[in-house]
């Protein structure tokens, strides 16, 4: 059976995939640092997965587009 790869992720599992703990995923989020939930439904927040990569590659740097690594 095929694995089911996440589209989105909880604040638990967002700060999971990011290798920290939930309360300081939380203070990122709320320092401006990390991007904030998407209310999918009311009152549920989650997290796109793929963004979540983007920012881990560092793909969603601003104004770094034209560094070469």
């Amino acid at each position: 059976m095929p694995r089911t790869v996440p589209i989105f992720a909880s604040e638990r599992n967002a700060a999971r995939l990011l290798d920290m703990k939930q309360a300081e995923f939380r203070a990122l989020v709320e320092a401006g640092h990390l991007p904030r939930g998407r209310e999918i439904a009311p009152g549920l927040i989650r997290w796109p997965v793929e963004d979540l990569r983007r920012i881990a590659s560092g793909e969603a740097a601003e104004g770094m587009g034209d560094v070469s690594w």
